[in-house]
């Protein structure tokens, strides 16, 4: 049902800042910046072979991204797994003891659809399951 990584999420206290370094130091092209309101965040995604870089601001105190900040500065965020059936891998989970932080998916970043498992129950990392919206 994981078909591949599908991103990796690195939190950043200025989308304009982390996305000059990725631009000018990575010779990377950003692919466009997309804000999330239901996540207080913003994003912007490059591409590295098949899998993509996704930054993300946050654009209020009350946003995850801006308490991962606060807790544990500028970094990795989460991995991101592409999946045919987002629906059944958060089964599949559930049923093998990880801890849901979604139950159901909801719209991302990408036009995805997207679920988080808690990284208490994960060893430690934020774990997102994507699917392509259709």
């Amino acid at each position: 049902m994981i078909t591949r990584i599908d991103h990796l999420g690195i939190a950043v206290t200025s989308l304009d800042e982390a996305i000059t370094y990725y631009e000018n130091v990575l010779g990377l092209i950003c692919e466009g910046r997309e804000e999330v309101e239901s996540q207080n965040v913003r994003t912007a995604f490059f591409a590295v072979g098949d899998v993509h870089i996704e930054l993300l601001e946050p654009t209020s105190d009350e946003s995850p991204i801006a308490k991962f900040l606060a807790k544990n500065g500028p970094g990795i965020h989460h991995v991101a797994f592409a999946t045919d059936d987002i629906t059944g891998q958060l089964a599949r989970a559930k049923d093998h003891g990880a801890r849901l932080i979604h139950e159901e998916p909801f719209a991302g970043a990408g036009d995805k659809l997207v679920a988080f498992l808690h990284p208490k129950s994960t060893f430690g990392v934020l774990t997102e399951f994507c699917q392509t919206a259709r």
